[in-house]
C-alpha cells in the first residue's frame, strides 16, 4: 500500500484536516461539524474535509451498525447495557481489525490517500481503531486525535496508537492515568459543539419559565406521554416542543396540546436551536452527549427522560452530580417533577449556574489547538502493555502499583519531552539489549534493520521513528495518582 506522506504542514505552514465520524445517531456527526466550523476560524488550516465512514461502507455494514443499534435500544435495552459494560474494559480487543471491518474500511483508506491530510480527527471509535492500525503499519504520518462524545469514558475509544485523546471531563483523565496512560497524551476539552453566534439576549426573567422539550429523539409514544403530563402541571410555564423530522409525531402533539392555546409551540426541524437554548429555562429530553453539552454551554439545566442504557445513563449521572439536571424515571410523574423544581425558591437559578459551570463552549477550538500544537510523534501502546492494562483494570489495580516483568514503563522522546511508547518492563529489557549506548543511554534506531525485527518491535519503531534514523529517549515509570492529605486539627486563636 502506498504510504501517505504528510508528516506536517506544507512549506507555507498550512494544515489539511480530515475529520472522520460515523452516523450512529446524530451526535458523532454533530461533533464533526463543530470541528469543521472551528477549522474555518484558523488561518493555518488550508482545507478541511468531513467523512462519515458508514456512508462509504457497504449497505449491510451501514445498516447493521447504524439502524441495528437503535433497534436494540428500542427492543432489547438490557442487551445494549450489557454490551456497553462488556466493551467498557480497556483493550478488550488487542488483535488486528477483523476482516469484515477491514474490507469496509478500504474506501476510507482510499479517501485518506486522496486527501493527504496532515491531521486526522475521529469523533467515533470505529475510525479511531482504523487509524491506529494505519499508524502502526506506517501507512499514514498525519497527527491523529480521538475525541470522545460522551461524558463518561468507554474503553472502546482507547486504541493502540494515537497522538492525542480528548475527553469530556477530568474524571476520565484520572482514570486513564491510573491505567498507565501518560498525562501528556490525554487532555480534557469537553465535547465539541457548534459555536453559538448571533444568539438573542438571555432568558426573560419577567416571563413564565420556558420548557424546551425534545420529543423527536425520545420515541413517539414516550414523547407523547411526556408532553401529556406537562398539561397537568400547576406552575405557570410556556413550552416549545421539538419534533425534528418526525412529522407524524408533530401532528400528534399539535392535536394533544391544541386545547392549551398558545402555551405550547410545536416545531419540526428548526434552525432556531441557538436562540431556543438561550431563551429556555429548562430542557426536557434525553442526555445524549452533544445535546447535553449544548445545554451546559447555554447554561440550560435538564430534566432527563428515557436515557439509552450505557452512555446516556452515565451522562445523566454526571449532570445530576454537577447539580445541573434531575432525572425522571417514568413519564407519569414528569409534570410533578418539574412542578417541584419550579416551586422551590432559587432551585432553577442554582441549576442554571451549575450548568454554566459545567459547559465548555470552546471545546472544538481547544481540540484543534491541542492536536496541531501537540507532539508530532504518536504514542504507541504495545499489545503486551494493552494486556497488562486490561488484566489489571479487571483486578482494580492502578499502574503505579505494578511490579515485575508485566509492569508498565513509558518511553519519552528527549527532544520533544513527549511519551512515545507505553510497554511492559520485559519489553524494555529487549530494547535496552539492542539499543543501549556504551554510556547507558537509550537510542532507538531504524533504517534497514527494521525488517529483521519481530513484528511488534518493528511496528513500534516504524510508528514512532517516522522515517528518522535515530531517536534518543529516556524511560519513566507511571507516577502514582495524586493523594489528598487529610486535614489537620482545627487551630483556634486564643
Amino acid at each position: 500500500m502506498r504510504r501517505t506522506s504528510a508528516r506536517g504542514p506544507d512549506a507555507a505552514g498550512r494544515e489539511r484536516v480530515l475529520i472522520l465520524s460515523a452516523g450512529v445517531g446524530a451526535g458523532h456527526n454533530s461533533a464533526a461539524a463543530a470541528l469543521q466550523q472551528a477549522c474555518s476560524a484558523r488561518a493555518d488550516i488550508d482545507e478541511v474535509q468531513v467523512l462519515d465512514v458508514l456512508q462509504v461502507s457497504s449497505v449491510l455494514y451501514r445498516t447493521l451498525l447504524g439502524k441495528g443499534y437503535f433497534v436494540l435500544v428500542e427492543d432489547l435495552p438490557w442487551l445494549v447495557e450489557w454490551g456497553y459494560d462488556v466493551n467498557d474494559r480497556p483493550f478488550r480487543r488487542r488483535g488486528p481489525i477483523d476482516p469484515w471491518t477491514r474490507v469496509n474500511a478500504l474506501p476510507v483508506i482510499d479517501a485518506i490517500k486522496r486527501f493527504r491530510p496532515t491531521a486526522i480527527v475521529c469523533t467515533h471509535f470505529l475510525p479511531a481503531q482504523l487509524l491506529a492500525s494505519l499508524l502502526l503499519r506506517g501507512v499514514i504520518d498525519a497527527r491523529t486525535a480521538v475525541v470522545t462524545t460522551d461524558y463518561d469514558f468507554q474503553g472502546l475509544w482507547l486504541t493502540g496508537a494515537f497522538h492525542a485523546l480528548f475527553l469530556a471531563r477530568e474524571e476520565g483523565r484520572v482514570e486513564l492515568m491510573a491505567l498507565g496512560l501518560p498525562p501528556d497524551r490525554v487532555a480534557v476539552t469537553g465535547i465539541p459543539i457548534a459555536a453559538q453566534l448571533n444568539v438573542s439576549p438571555a432568558r426573560y426573567t419577567n416571563e413564565p419559565p420556558m420548557l424546551l422539550i425534545s420529543a423527536g429523539a425520545t420515541g413517539d409514544d414516550y414523547a407523547v406521554s411526556v408532553v401529556r403530563q406537562t398539561l397537568h402541571m400547576r406552575s405557570s410555564f410556556t413550552a416549545t416542543v421539538l419534533c425534528g423530522r418526525n412529522s407524524a409525531l408533530r401532528q400528534r402533539i399539535e392535536q394533544l396540546v391544541a386545547p392549551a392555546g398558545d402555551r405550547y409551540r410545536v416545531l419540526g426541524l428548526t434552525a432556531e436551536m441557538p436562540q431556543l437554548l438561550s431563551r429556555a429555562d429548562l430542557f426536557v429530553g434525553k442526555p445524549g452527549g452533544l445535546s447535553a453539552s449544548e445545554c451546559m454551554a447555554a447554561g440550560l439545566p435538564m430534566v432527563l427522560v428515557n436515557p439509552i442504557p450505557g452512555q446516556e445513563v452515565r451522562n445523566g449521572d454526571y449532570l445530576i452530580e454537577q447539580g445541573a439536571a434531575v432525572r425522571c424515571n417514568t413519564p407519569a410523574t414528569i409534570g410533578w417533577k418539574i412542578d417541584e423544581l419550579l416551586r422551590e425558591p432559587g432551585r432553577l437559578q442554582r441549576m442554571q449556574a451549575a450548568a454554566r459551570g459545567t459547559g465548555r463552549p470552546n471545546a472544538a477550538a481547544d481540540v484543534l489547538t491541542g492536536l496541531l500544537d501537540g507532539p508530532s510523534r504518536p504514542l504507541v501502546v504495545t499489545r503486551a502493555a494493552q494486556k497488562t492494562i486490561l488484566t489489571e483494570s479487571e483486578r482494580r489495580v492502578v499502574a503505579s502499583d505494578l511490579t515485575g516483568p508485566s509492569s508498565l514503563v513509558r518511553v519519552v522522546d528527549l527532544a520533544g519531552s513527549s511519551t512515545v511508547a507505553l510497554l511492559r518492563a520485559e519489553e524494555l529489557g529487549d530494547l535496552q539489549k539492542r539499543y543501549a549506548t556504551p554510556n547507558g543511554d537509550l537510542v532507538l534506531r531504524g533504517g534497514g534493520a527494521l525488517m529483521s525485527l519481530r513484528g511488534e518491535e518493528r511496528r513500534l519503531l516504524r510508528a514512532i521513528l517516522r522515517g528518522d534514523d535515530a531517536l534518543p529517549v529516556r524511560v519513566e515509570r507511571p507516577s502514582p495518582p495524586p493523594r489528598i492529605l487529610p486535614a489537620g486539627p482545627a487551630v483556634h486563636d486564643p
